[in-house]
């Protein structure tokens, strides 16, 4: 494995970056996760905006242009002769003396990790996963703002730690007003009455770039799409639920903590929409 640090590559072994970096220090950083098929990745300038809307709520500044992401991100899969592959961007804050202050730091640090995409096992896609939710809140949009896809990801991780000790898949949060937000690293979805429901920006919420094309999938199918607050009760009592994220794609969810969403298998919309998604990656890759 070859990763990309700051324009050079490194053989996994001796990919490093330095001690004080404020990334390692402070959690001082933003990420982006995209996801590549047959050597081409999907939705690239969408992960790419995204990383850029981090890097300004942050006011860091990006070491590349988009031109200059998109070419390190692909020499990057060239690199390690990948085709269906997980890629990692990770901006930091970059190397300085300690001490929170953001000017300490004269450049970011820029590593891109590339390796083998291995699909999830094929009967979670089939039979659906549990999740729980979590006592472990969402971050305050007042104290961290959620449009920031950060690598302080600390909140996630306690919530990701229920959720594996009560034996789910996925943990799912609540905001402060006890609506649902998202997953530890998935945006959700329910299904009422034949209409899809989205938890929207003003629960405290990152906008996936996979939620934007499943509900631009929705809007071309003539199915009513919204973002509206639910609760998890309301989520229990949902004819469907399932979460999105780059990798998982379109993922059913048929377990809620320990109880069955409607008959326990996965539904129809779901299906229908992962299917589209599918078609969706095919039609995109080959326009490119």
């Amino acid at each position: 494995m070859k990763i990309y640090i700051d324009g050079k590559f490194y053989p996994k072994e001796m990919a490093k970056v330095s001690v004080f970096d404020h990334g390692y220090l402070y959690g001082d950083g933003i990420y982006e996760t995209l996801r590549a098929y047959g050597g081409k990745v999907f939705k690239l300038d969408e992960h790419i905006a995204r990383l850029k809307q981090s890097a300004s709520l942050m006011e860091m500044t990006l070491p590349l242009d988009d031109n200059g992401f998109v070419k390190a991100i692909t020499d990057t899969i060239r690199e390690n002769a990948l085709g269906d592959a997980y890629v990692r961007i990770t901006v930091s804050r970059g190397e300085g003396e300690i001490g929170l202050d953001p000017a300490l730091c004269p450049k970011p640090t820029l590593v891109i990790i590339a390796k083998e995409f291995k699909d999830y096992p094929s009967e979670m896609r089939e039979q659906g996963i549990r999740v729980t939710v979590t006592k472990t809140r969402r971050n305050h949009p007042e104290c961290i703002d959620p449009a920031i896809k950060s690598t302080n990801f600390l909140n996630n991780i306690f919530a990701k730690v229920e959720a594996k000790k009560a034996g789910s898949h996925e943990g799912i949060m609540l905001n402060h007003s006890g609506f649902v937000a998202e997953g530890t690293v998935s945006n959700v979805f329910i299904v009422r009455r034949g209409a899809l429901l989205t938890p929207p920006v003003l629960s405290g919420i990152l906008v996936g770039v996979t939620r934007s094309v499943v509900m631009g999938l929705a809007a071309a199918m003539g199915v009513e799409a919204s973002e509206e607050p639910f609760t998890e009760i309301e989520m229990r009592q949902a004819d469907e639920v399932f979460i999105t994220n780059t990798t998982m794609e379109v993922m059913p969810v048929t377990v809620v903590d320990g109880t069955k969403v409607a008959d326990g298998r996965p539904g129809a919309l779901t299906k229908k929409l992962s299917a589209a998604y599918t078609e969706e990656v095919a039609r995109c890759l080959k326009a490119h």
